[in-house]
């Protein structure tokens, strides 16, 4: 039996949908790779990668597959059961990193949710109920529920839904001295991003990194990394953290994780883990058979040295060319980030009008996105091909002449 499917356009979202977001003109119908096609049959290049989750580009065959393969198994069966794709994938996320426990859900915010409340239960368990504060930065960003909002320091997401979580404080990025005059013996944990996404694509300096390591450790304080934009391999490492060598207590890791698929994972130690006891925490749908299908597909293809090693190539490739662009038409002060995870810092002239590049580019056939209005963001596929990047940044360079009117 096949579904009706009803012709639907643009205007329709307007009509049905919660005005809570403003998409382009247009509706992508198929990715293939690094291109997406429209509704007409236009072709774009895809630098927008879902926001960094589309790790593998569009219908990866190995995630086709695994998928697929899962989908005429089991789809659902609740954690009052466990099942084989989670425990696989979970298997290869310990040996693959400093954690022994992995909590799975659905999405950044989920996995952040998680973590806060493991490092708040862990002091309140250890040291008792005062010892609850958590140190945050400033324009970061760690989900939309009412905790990881109130966590991520950006009042325009935070503020206008009644009394904000207590016990959050927020200091600048970068800023060592600022930290340590935030971090007390009340406070349970620092919560930074190794590279601050929303908040412009902006990678933290390694003593802040060192730094926060060694507060948390004098204070007792986990150090709880946000590494949902920046993990699974998107740094050129399978987590940023690994660049840095500064190990947290607690990761979140969503986006990339799933390729595509919603899901997301909190990594942990064995010594934390235990107090999450059972009923402490849970979610129906976290860890599911297809999810974890996908995500063990997707840690196969990216930690391999040759992918890894793509990325920290490509890397260069984005790097040279957008800083030619920017010198040329006078709009970038500073191209920035790790990976292929990149910002284009736009100069003087031009700030506050990141989108009007993402929607010049998209008139030239290229996806891009922003990292709040001074940043141009550019999160591709980790295997996008170098023609790909070629014709893209070609498409995007036609875009910034038309822009500037050069």
């Amino acid at each position: 039996m096949s579904v009706e499917q009803v012709p639907v356009q643009r205007a329709d979202f307007d009509q049905v949908m919660v005005p809570n977001y403003a998409p382009a003109a247009f509706i992508p119908v198929r990715g293939q790779g690094s291109r997406v096609w429209d509704q007409s049959g236009r072709e774009l290049v895809d630098f927008s990668g879902g926001i960094a989750v589309n790790v593998l580009g569009h219908a990866h065959p190995a995630l086709v597959g695994a998928l697929t393969e899962q989908a005429n198994k089991l789809w659902h069966v609740s954690n009052v059961f466990t099942n084989e794709p989670a425990l696989r994938l979970a298997k290869k996320l310990v040996d693959a990193t400093f954690a022994d426990r992995v909590f799975f859900c659905n999405s950044g915010a989920e996995a952040n949710e998680a973590a806060f409340k493991l490092a708040r239960r862990v002091a309140h368990d250890l040291y008792g109920p005062d010892k609850y504060e958590i140190v945050a930065a400033l324009n970061s960003f760690h989900g939309r529920t009412l905790f990881t909002v109130s966590v991520g320091g950006q009042p325009k997401y935070s503020d206008g839904f009644g009394p904000k979580i207590t016990g959050i404080t927020h200091v600048p990025f970068n800023d060592l001295d600022a930290l340590k005059a935030a971090v007390s013996d009340k406070t349970c944990a620092v919560v930074l991003e190794p590279i601050q996404g929303e908040g412009g694509v902006l990678p933290a300096e390694l003593e802040y990194l060192q730094g926060a390591r060694k507060l948390c450790d004098d204070h007792k304080a986990l150090l709880v990394f946000d590494e949902v934009q920046s993990g699974m391999g998107r740094s050129g490492h399978l987590f940023a953290y690994m660049h840095y060598g500064v190990t947290p207590d607690i990761l979140s890791s969503a986006k990339s994780i799933g390729g595509g698929f919603p899901m997301a994972a909190m990594l942990t130690t064995e010594k934390l883990a235990k107090h999450l006891a059972v009923g402490v925490h849970g979610t129906t749908y976290g860890g599911n058979p297809l999810a974890c299908a996908v995500g063990e597909a997707v840690i196969d293809v990216v930690n391999t040295p040759e992918v890894l090693a793509g990325v920290k190539a490509k890397h260069e490739l984005f790097k040279a060319r957008l800083e030619k662009i920017g010198h040329q038409y006078g709009v970038f002060s500073q191209v920035r980030g790790m990976g292929l995870l990149i910002g284009c810092v736009l100069t003087e002239a031009w700030k506050g009008k990141a989108k009007d590049f993402f929607n010049a580019a998209e008139q030239e056939g290229v996806m891009v996105l922003q990292a709040g209005p001074d940043v141009v963001r550019f999160a591709p596929s980790l295997v996008v091909e170098d023609a790909d990047i070629e014709e893209g940044l070609n498409r995007f360079e036609r875009a910034v002449a038309k822009l500037t009117g050069a």
